[in-house]
């Protein structure tokens, strides 16, 4: 759906997609969340997880 009519029936937006294993893991926990921006970040805090990044330290990923 186009995200502008989605806006003007106050509809709420889709999530946006990350990779596909991820989006079909949080798929069963979509309806836990309320909002759409918190399920989002549930879904990127899985996504960095799996990063390849060697110590997962707030320095690092902030960059």
């Amino acid at each position: 759906m186009d995200v502008e009519l989605q806006v003007l029936k106050h509809l709420a937006r889709d999530a946006q997609s990350t990779t596909r294993v991820i989006d079909e893991y949080c798929a069963e926990y979509k309806d836990l969340f309320k909002e759409v921006r918190s399920y989002e970040c549930f879904k990127y805090l899985h996504l960095g997880i799996i990063a390849p990044i060697k110590r997962k330290s707030w320095s690092l990923a902030a960059f």
